[in-house]
C-alpha cells in the first residue's frame, strides 16, 4: 500500500543538504535543478566528479563545501540528501538529521527515506508529480517521458485562461468551486471525444 503523501515544496525558500559528488548525487542535484532552478543547495564531498562540476557551474544558489560530512553541515538545513557511495555515513547523516527533525532522503535505501525524489513533469505552471512509493524509479522515468510527449505545450495557455476566468467569479467558495467544476468538466469530456 502506498502511503506517501505528495506536496510540492518551495525549495527555492529552503535549504536543502547535499552529501555526496559523484554519480548518484549528481543525479540528485540535476533533478532538483530541474524542478527548481533557484533551489539553495549546500553540497558537501570529500571529492566532486568532473560532471558535478558543471552542473554546479555559474549556479549561484549552490554552494560547494570540500570536506567530509560533518554534522555541523544539518544546522540550518531544511531538508538533507545523503548520496555517499559509504552506506555508514549515509546511515549517520540519516540519524542525525532525524535527531534534528529534518526530512531525509538517502539515495537508493527506500526504507530509511522521509521522501522520495520521483519523475517530475512541468509544462509552464502545470506541475505533476510521479511516484513509485521507491519500488521502481525507472518506472516513474518512463511515465514522466509519456507524459511529456502526450500534455500540449498549450496547457499553461489553457491554465492562465482558467485562472483569469477564476478571478471575475464572484461569490462564495462553494460558487467558485461548482464553477470551475462545470467549466473544467466540459473540457474533459471533449478531450474523450477528441480521442
Amino acid at each position: 500500500m502506498n502511503h506517501l503523501y505528495p506536496i510540492f515544496l518551495k525549495v527555492h525558500e529552503l535549504n536543502v543538504l547535499l552529501v555526496g559528488g559523484g554519480f548518484v548525487a549528481t543525479e540528485k542535484l540535476e533533478f532538483l535543478l530541474k524542478s527548481s532552478p533557484l533551489a539553495q543547495v549546500t553540497v558537501v564531498s570529500k571529492f566532486f566528479r568532473s560532471e558535478f562540476l558543471e552542473l554546479a557551474h555559474g549556479k549561484e544558489t549552490v554552494t560547494l563545501i570540500e570536506d567530509e560530512y560533518h554534522e555541523k553541515y544539518l544546522r540550518g538545513k531544511h531538508i538533507v540528501i545523503a548520496a555517499t557511495d559509504d552506506k555508514a555515513v549515509n546511515r549517520q547523516i540519516r540519524n542525525e538529521a532525524k535527531e534534528r527533525f529534518l526530512l531525509v532522503n538517502v539515495a537508493d535505501t527506500p526504507e530509511l527515506c522521509d521522501f522520495y525524489l520521483g519523475g517530475i513533469v512541468t509544462k509552464g505552471n502545470l506541475k505533476i508529480a510521479i511516484s513509485t512509493n521507491g519500488k521502481s524509479p525507472t518506472t516513474a522515468k518512463r511515465l514522466r517521458q509519456l507524459l511529456e510527449e502526450v500534455l500540449p505545450e498549450e496547457i499553461d495557455d489553457l491554465l492562465e485562461n482558467l485562472n483569469a476566468y477564476r478571478a471575475t467569479l464572484k461569490g462564495d467558495f462553494e460558487y467558485k468551486v461548482k464553477a470551475m467544476n462545470e467549466i473544467t468538466e466540459g473540457l474533459v469530456k471533449r478531450e474523450k471525444q477528441d480521442a
